[in-house]
């Protein structure tokens, strides 16, 4: 569990996630937290089928590097977006994330400070060296959160802006 200024960010066990996808308020009953009006997205739930539930299920691997973290707002006790690390560290030391916040709280920042929370989370992990992600180029709010981050630009296609966060780890004296 991570703890900033306003949110705790919670990763959800095997079992969570399971409860997550009904978007039925299971999950929120479960964690004693107020209901949320949580769609799932097409594409959320093709990396939950594909991706995410496999991960997590097999032991061998971290958890923690392939499941979903649910941001809980403390004054509301409610979920309000999520963030996913796309699997553990590849040979370079790298993670990608993915992340989403739930309508009616864009715009408040909350992403920024949920992205905030999972660097510093990353500081604690020595295999990790650097945070990748990619926003769609119309998504002017998803990657202000990535520069508000200090994550750097270091490439784009037709419709995806790419962006790196390199961890520096270095003490120079």
């Amino acid at each position: 569990m991570i703890e900033t200024e306003r949110l705790i960010l919670k990763p959800l066990t095997y079992e969570q996630l399971i409860k997550y996808i009904k978007c039925d308020n299971s999950l929120e009953k479960e964690l004693n937290l107020n209901e949320t009006s949580r769609i799932i997205s097409p594409e959320l739930k093709e990396a939950f089928e594909q991706t995410i539930l496999p991960n997590v299920a097999d032991k061998t691997k971290n958890y923690l590097y392939s499941t979903l973290w649910t941001a809980i707002l403390k004054t509301e006790n409610k979920m309000v977006g999520d963030l996913c690390i796309v699997g553990e560290p590849n040979a370079n030391g790298e993670i990608e994330i993915g992340y989403g916040t739930y309508g009616e709280f864009q715009n408040k920042g909350y992403m920024t400070e949920i992205v905030g929370g999972i660097i510093e989370w990353v500081k604690s992990q020595p295999k990790v060296k650097s945070i990748i992600a990619s926003t769609v180029k119309t998504n002017i709010a998803s990657y202000k959160v990535l520069e508000n981050n200090k994550f750097v630009k270091i490439g784009e296609t037709e419709t995806l802006l790419n962006w790196k966060l390199q961890m520096n780890f270095e003490i120079n004296i």
